[in-house]
């Protein structure tokens, strides 16, 4: 009541500027008193369309503004080719030249009005006040793009805290979960004083360690229950023979979701932390990590990665709604969500697969494939089926005689898959198609004439099996089979021109106006996410990755690995993992109202049901993607 006292004192300028203000970050977040602040001290300026706003010449920045109405657009001089780029347009509600400014520096770019244009500006004293005062201002001023995500990151945590309650984040060390002082025994003590050792310690794993206080072993209450049940060794064996051995261990500074992760692949509860020098220094459950009210990863991965019967794979589809919701609100980005459903989508395809062989085996050595977002373990809640099968030839026997023992196998997991939620490839890109069911030497000859002949359907496949990965059975063959396949592509400049010229047609939905470009789908007020929004970084990035020869298939590892070689700028990649993280947040939390409401899942929003600040992250990140492809374009000269 106090702040709508406060703001209807104020002249009625001072008030339509506040009210502008609101509709955009930061300000949005900001106090009346500070809004106020702004507008009291700002000006209104009109610039004509062709107009210079600020200039590398005029020196030390020392205005700061804000577009009410029309464009800016950034140029910069490319004395190689002496031509002017546009790097960059600046729409309403957004800021400009925050880096010059709070550097005390002239700014790098001219500011040139695209059309009509009013801003509003003010004074270097003004901003000085507003970024000492404002904690919101602040933070945006100095990491921009990045604290756009944080907003998105934490009003969809916010949602799902609501119902599933707050704890500890998943970006929290392992150093503050790790038990100080762990439970720890020689490899020589008997089996039944390791047991009383836990029991006197109320603890549920003992910890086997040499010498140097390196850990060989760990003994858990799980392992004792078989030891009973099984007869595996009597109570007075050394614990040596009954350990699990070379128990996984991770560094003190690794994160809880890195935990968590393993012990969902792996199916374990317990893991050790260590110092630089593997020394034991705590034991961290998973217990430690969650305490949800309703489910929580590792239980729900062991729960799939161990049912009897489909039916309970099927029941099990809707915990892992549920566990999105939970993992956003202990805090997990995007990126660590998409990993999280791939995770426990690969954990139910296996318990498919190993369902199935149980049933009725074919008798056939095989590694079950995926190819596309799977194969990056970038899948959310919607999903379908691309997948294969890489098979060894038993001797005695022809490639054909092993498909006709694999591919009834492989249409009944295809089916079952279905039934689990992943809907059945349109396209027929499934293990239970000839084609995908191939021997080492069929996949390496299948990719030679993949990449010597460049049609354009072997360019939209490149979109799909450049990207795979092992789900199931040995990894050895297809590690072998993609070493063949990314040193063929390093060496075939032409492939790589013709994939960069394919992934340049996959453009970001924003005209030249910086506005949305809708599907043309019948849905004029549609924006598709993943093919308009995601694919543009993903298959761009494709390209520079497998031109350079990185071997991981998923999108922000790629962007990390390029940084690190040099091919990308550091900034730039930064900048394009937050666009790409940005539009991923906003199509989970889609997807989690689609599923909230009872509709079905797509991947289709419309711009005008979402309030400003999701509007220009997401015009922001679709320009991201155009300076990639911008990159794309010059590498590959386009």
């Amino acid at each position: 009541m106090a702040a709508a006292n406060l703001d209807s004192s104020r002249p009625q300028n001072t008030r339509a500027i506040m009210t502008f203000l609101r509709e955009h970050a930061p300000f949005s977040s900001m106090d009346d008193t500070h809004l106020a602040h702004f507008a009291e001290h700002a000006t209104l300026r009109f610039y004509a369309d062709g107009d210079e706003v600020i200039s590398p010449d005029d020196g030390v920045i020392t205005r700061f503004y804000v577009v009410k109405q029309g464009r800016i657009r950034g140029e910069r001089h490319n004395a190689k080719d002496d031509r002017t780029d546009t790097t960059f347009e600046i729409s309403q509600g957004e800021c400009f030249p925050i880096a010059a400014l709070i550097g005390e520096r002239p700014t790098r770019t001219l500011h040139r009005a695209a059309g009509d244009t009013f801003c509003l500006s003010i004074e270097q004293d003004a901003f000085i006040t507003l970024f000492s005062a404002s904690d919101p201002f602040r933070d945006f001023c100095l990491r921009g793009v990045s604290s756009l995500l944080d907003q998105v990151n934490q009003r969809i945590q916010s949602s799902a805290m609501a119902s599933i309650g707050s704890s500890n984040s998943l970006d929290t060390p392992l150093e503050r979960y790790a038990l100080r002082n762990p439970i720890v025994c020689s490899p020589d003590l008997p089996i039944e004083k390791a047991v009383a050792r836990m029991h006197e310690n109320s603890v549920g794993s003992i910890i086997v360690t040499d010498d140097n206080r390196h850990p060989t072993g760990i003994f858990t209450l799980r392992d004792l229950r078989t030891l009973i049940a099984e007869h595996k060794a009597p109570l007075d064996a050394p614990i040596r023979q009954v350990m699990t051995q070379d128990p996984i261990c991770l560094p003190a500074h690794a994160d809880a979701f890195e935990a968590a992760m393993l012990m969902a692949e792996h199916h374990f509860a317990h893991l050790c932390v260590v110092d630089d020098e593997h020394c034991l220094i705590g034991v961290v459950s998973e217990r430690d990590l969650f305490s949800l009210q309703r489910v929580d990863l590792v239980n729900l991965a062991r729960t799939i990665g161990t049912a009897t019967h489909l039916r309970t794979l099927v029941s099990l589809r809707a915990d892992v709604s549920r566990l999105v919701d939970a993992m956003l609100a202990h805090g997990a980005d995007s990126g660590q969500v998409v990993k999280i459903i791939t995770t426990l989508n690969d954990v139910t395809v296996r318990r498919v697969l190993e369902l199935n062989i149980k049933k009725n085996d074919p008798g056939i050595p095989f590694t079950w494939l995926t190819f596309g977002s799977e194969g990056r373990q970038e899948q959310t809640l919607l999903t379908d089926q691309d997948n294969g099968i890489l098979f060894e030839t038993p001797e005695g026997m022809t490639e054909d005689q092993v498909r006709e023992k694999l591919l009834p196998f492989a249409q009944t997991v295809n089916q079952e898959l279905a039934e689990c939620g992943f809907t059945l490839c349109k396209g027929n890109i499934m293990a239970s198609n000839p084609k995908l069911c191939l021997s080492e030497d069929e996949w390496d000859d299948w990719f030679i004439r993949f990449i010597d002949a460049s049609t354009p359907q072997n360019l939209v496949y490149s979109s799909i099996f450049l990207d795979m990965r092992a789900v199931f059975g040995p990894t050895k063959p297809l590690e072998e089979l993609l070493d063949k396949v990314l040193s063929r592509i390093r060496k075939n400049a032409l492939f790589q021109k013709m994939l960069a010229g394919n992934a340049f047609q996959r453009k970001p939905p924003l005209t030249m106006f910086r506005n949305f470009r809708y599907v043309t789908d019948g849905n004029k007020q549609a924006l598709d996410l993943k093919r308009q929004g995601l694919a543009p970084f993903v298959e761009s990035v494709r390209v520079f990755a497998l031109a350079n020869g990185v071997s991981t298939a998923n999108t922000l590892e790629r962007m990390d690995e390029l940084a690190k070689r040099g091919v990308f700028d550091p900034k730039d990649a930064n900048a394009w993992k937050e666009g790409y993280s940005l539009i991923q947040a906003i199509r989970m939390r889609s997807h989690q109202e689609l599923l909230n409401r009872g509709e079905e899942l797509t991947n289709l929003i419309d711009p005008n049901d979402l309030n400003p600040l999701d509007r220009r992250i997401l015009r922001e990140s679709f320009r991201q993607a155009q300076r990639l492809q911008q990159k794309l374009e010059l590498t590959y000269q386009l």
